[in-house]
């Protein structure tokens, strides 16, 4: 589309936030299907960082190298890295439902099968590296097939919902995330009971995704592509991308290009590529930060074993670094139930103010010699993780077409799952040798980050200009 100079709209802003619907609007989700969508994921994020603020201390009862522990979620990560596109495009020819149920039922089974192995190499059963390799097996199940369930969500809730409400839906579920990484430090040391210790986690998330994927049997409608017919909420709708063309160029168009419609061309064969220009800018966005949260959710819990002295302790330092993990899941909530609402904040300036926010809270956390400190950095961090991640992942959906949300819900899975490979193992040995290196690079990733959008902004300007 090409315009006048005079009509033509600043594209170096984000869209205002509004609640404008257009006839072809999809109806809004409701709100019974939108907490199902919720709790899938809280549950699942709850689990996971219960299990990150239990395993320094079991790797030191097993007698390990931290690095080692940090490398046991590294085969499931590359795992889910590679197959989330594949279960994103599975889930447009099977449904969003049945590939949620197959990611939960692979969580709850990966996490009773981790359970078991921690709590026999505990008592002895198996040696340290045996117990983390075994550790290491179990939890690529969840790479494999729980790799499933979150691009399935984020495609259910952005195919039926309004362009213009899209920011702020995905936000909702990127905050589940927030929540669940509160829940699960907050209940991990009311888990370890006498009888189980340290694996009393374990038992609880993995029941507890059980019930969540019972629920999601009996109360969420069969969402299969030949039902689309009869689904209110269907996405398969031709004109609709049509009818959000002024959204869909204020959200990524440059001046000159078409805007996403359900015409617009995959490569010649309907695939959407990690090389599409329109979602390029968002994919080097989401690498970047995605690597700098690694890292420091990688390095958190040995840093605060060693500043506040428990490494004789391991015990002593769940509650620490569950507490730590908490504030920080607790102001990431804050960013995304608070912060992009009351400001407005669309993907660019979310994304943008994110990165900035965790190169300032990262200083106190490499700086402090006290849990306050060190709980007050990662807080100011975990805020700029609250607007970067619904920011990146906000934008890659608003770049593309309606019938392109799962596979780009895929991509988004899978650049989330890469920076977990080796990235957190890489900041251990990092951290162990020197830790001004390990606080340099993290850095040096958020402000490059910061720096694509500067430079894209300057771009965007410069085009409008001639």
């Amino acid at each position: 589309m090409t315009r006048s100079r005079r009509d033509r709209v600043d594209l170096s802003k984000d869209p205002p936030v509004t609640e404008t619907t257009f006839a072809d609007d999809p109806p809004a989700l409701p709100p019974g299907r939108m907490a199902l969508m919720f709790a899938v994921m809280l549950i699942i994020a709850a689990g996971n960082t219960a299990m990150q603020s239990v395993m320094p201390s079991i790797g030191t009862h097993l007698g390990i190298a931290d690095v080692w522990v940090s490398l046991a979620y590294s085969w499931s990560a590359l795992l889910w890295m590679l197959l989330a596109p594949f279960w994103a495009r599975r889930s447009d020819a099977r449904g969003r439902k049945a590939m949620m149920a197959l990611g939960l039922g692979a969580f709850a089974l990966s996490f009773a099968l981790c359970g078991a192995v921690l709590l026999a190499g505990l008592h002895g059963v198996f040696g340290g590296l045996t117990t983390i390799a075994l550790f290491a097996l179990a939890r690529s199940l969840y790479g494999t097939f729980g790799s499933a369930a979150p691009p399935a969500v984020q495609a259910y809730v952005a195919s039926r919902t309004a362009r213009a409400a899209r920011t702020k839906a995905l936000s909702l579920i990127a905050s589940s995330f927030g929540l669940g990484t509160a829940l699960g430090p907050a209940l991990a040391p009311l888990l370890i009971l006498p009888w189980v210790g340290l694996i009393g986690p374990f038992i609880a998330f993995t029941l507890g995704a059980l019930a969540v994927l019972v629920v999601l049997h009996w109360r969420l409608p069969d969402d299969r592509p030949q039902d689309d017919e009869s689904d209110h909420h269907a996405p398969r709708h031709q004109g609709q991308a049509a009818a959000f063309d002024d959204y869909a160029d204020y959200a990524d168009g440059w001046p000159g290009d078409a805007e996403p419609t359900d015409s617009t061309p995959n490569a010649g064969d309907g695939r959407l590529r990690w090389g599409d220009r329109r979602i390029r800018l968002w994919l080097w966005a989401g690498i970047l930060g995605g690597q700098a949260q690694s890292i420091m959710l990688g390095v958190i819990g040995f840093l605060l074993l060693d500043r506040l002295g428990l490494r004789h302790q391991p015990d002593a330092a769940a509650g620490p670094i569950g507490l730590v993990l908490m504030c920080g899941a607790m102001a990431m909530l804050l960013a995304q139930w608070g912060l992009i609402p009351m400001l407005a904040l669309g993907p660019r300036r979310a994304t943008a103010l994110g990165m900035a926010l965790i190169a300032a809270g990262a200083l106190p956390v490499a700086l402090g010699r006290d849990l306050h400190t060190i709980a007050a950095g990662f807080a100011i961090c975990s805020v700029g993780f609250g607007l970067f991640r619904p920011g990146f992942t906000a934008g890659t959906s608003l770049a593309v077409t309606l019938d392109e949300q799962g596979q780009a819900a895929g991509i988004v899975a899978a650049v989330n799952g890469a920076a977990y490979i080796v990235s957190p193992a890489i900041g251990v040995w990092l951290y162990n040798r020197s830790g001004w290196m390990v606080w340099s690079v993290i850095e040096a990733l958020v402000l490059a980050g910061l720096a694509l959008f500067v430079h894209e902004r300057a771009l965007r300007r410069r085009a409008l200009h001639t």
